[in-house]
This record gives C-alpha cells, sequence and structure tokens, in this order.
C-alpha cells in the first residue's frame, strides 16, 4: 500500500502542523471456508443457520482521517484517485455517492454518539479484490469505523461496537445487516481461524494446524449473472422448508434442526425445498465437526470436509457451475493442495484453494488448459491468515 500519511497531507494541504490530529486504523478482508450461505429470515430479521468458519487475510484496506474545520466530507480512493464529497447536513445513503457510502455509514455511527461535530478528511487504500465474496465493502466500512474510533478516543468492547454496527447500519441502509463479515473482521487473529456464530454473536478462535500454507483466490471470470434474484429464490425455498420443518412453532431455526439429527426422512418436504434444507444443515454439521478437527490437529478431516462442502454447493443448493467445478477438480488432483471450494455466493465467480508452498506452480499448471476449454482468462491471489480490524494510530503527524 502507499505512504498515506503523505498523501493524506498533501491531498488536504495539511503541511507539517503537527498538532493536528490524524487517525490511522485498517481492516481485513475476510474469507468464510464455511457456513457462507447462512441467511437472515427477513420478517423476523434474525439469522437461522449463521455459523461460519471464517479468517481474516492478507488483504486490507487502510484509513487516514483528520478533522476539517468546515461540515464538509471529503474521500479521496488513492489507488483509483477518486473523490468524493458530501457533508454532514447530508449524511444519508445516495446511490451516486457508491463507495463513499461505506465511509459515510461509519461516519453515521459516531454521529448517532454525539461525537461528529466538524466535516472529516479520508483517505483511503485498498487492496482486497472486489466482487470475490472477500467482504471488500465491510472491510472498508470497518476500516472507517476504525479509523473514526481512534480519532475520537471512544471506548467500546467488541460487543458494544457490534450492536451499534447492527443498528446504526440498518438505520442507514434500510435493510437487515448482515453481521457475521463484521463479527470476523473484529475476532480475527493471525494464524488463526475463527468459528462465527452470527446467532449468539460470539467468535471462537481454533488452532491453524496448516501454517506455512496458502490461500488461493482463483477468479474465473465467469460472468454472474441472475445471483440476487436466486438466492433470493433459495431464501424462499428456506424459509418455506423451515415453515414445514417447525410445524409452525414460532422462533426454530435450522440450529436446532440440526441439533435435532437433521431433516431425517423428511419425506414431506417438496424436492427442490428439501435440497436447499439438506444442504444448511449439513454445512451446520460440517462447522461443528471441522471445529472438533482442527482442534485435533487433523488436517486431512478438515480437507474432506471442505471438499465436501463444495459438493453439497454443488449438487444440493445448486451455486456451482462448470468452470467452478473444473477447478476444484483440478485441486483435487495436484499433491499438496489441502482442499479447494466455491467461493462467495456462486453462479461463476471465485475459488479458494488451501495449499503448501511448494504446490502452487503445480497447481496452477494444471489450469493451463482453463482458458482453451472454457473461454475466460482466470486470475489469481494469494493470501495468508493475518489480524483483525484495529485502531493503528491516533498521532500528531
Amino acid at each position: 500500500m502507499q505512504d498515506l500519511g503523505v498523501l493524506h497531507r498533501g491531498e488536504y494541504s495539511l503541511g507539517d502542523d503537527q498538532t493536528l490530529p490524524i487517525a490511522v486504523g485498517e481492516a481485513p478482508g475476510i474469507i468464510h471456508l464455511l457456513g457462507e450461505h447462512g441467511y437472515i429470515d427477513n420478517n423476523t430479521r434474525q439469522p437461522k443457520a449463521g455459523l461460519f468458519l471464517s479468517a481474516a487475510i492478507s488483504r486490507r484496506v487502510l484509513i487516514h482521517v483528520s478533522p476539517r474545520k468546515d461540515g464538509s466530507l471529503r474521500f479521496y480512493q488513492a489507488e483509483r484517485g477518486d473523490r468524493k464529497r458530501s457533508t454532514l447536513n447530508n449524511l444519508r445513503y445516495k446511490r451516486e455517492d457508491r463507495w463513499a457510502n461505506h465511509v459515510k455509514a461509519a461516519i453515521y455511527l459516531f454521529h448517532t454518539l454525539g461525537k461528529v461535530d466538524r466535516g472529516l478528511n479520508f483517505t483511503i487504500s485498498q487492496n482486497i479484490p472486489k466482487n470475490s465474496g472477500l467482504a471488500s465493502q465491510a472491510a472498508l466500512y470497518m476500516a472507517s469505523v476504525m479509523a473514526l474510533k481512534g480519532l475520537y478516543k471512544v471506548s467500546l468492547n467488541d460487543t458494544e461496537l457490534l450492536h451499534l454496527i447492527e443498528r446504526t447500519r440498518e438505520e442507514f441502509y434500510n435493510r437487515v445487516p448482515k453481521m457475521a463479515d463484521f463479527q470476523a473482521m473484529l475476532g480475527a487473529r493471525k494464524d488463526t481461524f475463527v468459528i462465527v456464530d452470527e446467532i449468539n454473536r460470539s467468535v471462537k478462535h481454533l488452532p491453524n494446524p496448516i501454517k506455512g500454507c496458502k490461500i488461493l483466490l482463483i477468479d474465473t471470470k465467469c460472468p454472474r449473472q441472475g445471483v440476487d434474484e436466486e438466492m433470493e429464490h433459495r431464501r424462499q425455498e428456506l424459509n418455506r422448508g423451515l415453515e414445514i420443518l417447525s410445524a409452525h412453532k414460532r422462533g426454530r431455526t435450522f440450529r436446532d434442526i440440526a441439533s435435532e439429527g437433521g431433516l431425517g426422512s423428511a419425506v414431506h418436504l417438496p424436492e427442490e425445498i428439501r435440497r436447499c434444507c439438506l444442504y444448511v444443515t449439513q454445512e451446520l454439521k460440517r462447522v461443528a465437526d471441522v471445529e472438533k478437527a482442527l482442534k485435533a490437529g487433523d488436517v486431512s478431516t478438515f480437507s474432506r470436509i471442505v471438499y465436501h462442502s463444495h459438493e453439497d454447493l454443488r449438487d444440493l443448493y445448486e451455486v456451482s457451475c462448470p468452470e467452478i467445478d473444473w477447478m476444484v477438480k483440478r485441486a483435487q488432483e495436484t499433491e499438496g493442495v489441502l482442499c479447494a471450494r466455491l467461493n462467495g455466493m456462486g453462479f461463476g465467480g471465485c475459488t479458494f484453494t488451501i495449499l503448501k508452498n511448494d504446490a502452487i506452480e503445480r497447481y496452477k499448471n494444471h489450469l493451463e488448459d482453463y482458458e482453451r476449454i472454457f473461454g475466460f482468462h482466470y486470475i489469481d491471489f494469494t493470501f495468508e491468515i493475518e489480524t483483525g480490524a484495529r485502531v493503528i494510530t491516533r498521532s500528531h503527524q
């Protein structure tokens, strides 16, 4: 990333004034290795599965913020040279503000606390691949929160901050937020996996028996079309399935059903609904099983569980595609690869592969025919497991 301190001072003509407070915050991208398709019931606004195996990655958003003397809000995205403007009197979601809305939402959080009494300058650097299922927008928001937390010297523990994030994001965007990304960002530790419980708002740290391995993200460049409509259809199927399985008992979740042994025969479910519900309950069991495997240092079981998750995304939840499946199959054939799976919502997009350092080139060699077969030129990114969101400093630079 660029030297944002120098860029920030130059962009806003701050000179060498060492008394000016400049706060710095950062947040990582997040990868959900299991549980990505847990969902929120829009009627009750409650998660109905909400259990993830996650990790922070070594791609991040870094933000410098300083106060202004007027009521203006200025945003500068360093890599693209993109600038946005707003004012404190216009602190609401505006579609045309695009990426700046995520920073504005963070300002809104501190505005509700009575902390924002004048304008702000933001300089942003980001190297998280976009549209790759790595929570890049959530990371922009969380880095803004961390920078403002440092600027205003606000003391909040993670539980208090998550409560504020949930409430203020719903007010700002007028929709129920997905909290798992923010929980993972706050709870992540270097070289550590986390179990994120979106229902209980808890994070559990797990040992990493594969330290030294890399995460390789492959963007297949396969066009993703109709994703929102497809996902909404699956949410409706899951809602209907949960209603049938619950015998109209209010408040019941897929977590309850999984803990009672899963679907059983469930012959009374229509087939498409049964497959969707089966995927969710089996994925919940996989998260519980992978926790045991990681604690025991059982890498082979960990690998098998991740592969099984992809198979069910393909066969039960039906969100994979030939390009994604081809990438995962090549991973299974490569020595030194631990596991691979679809990443994100599916219908094209990306895969992640966990592999040893010396297997990276070997795996890429197995992908040489991809463009000839499918007509797309993939791109790849390599990550390590890193620490979570943090306030770096509140300085007088």
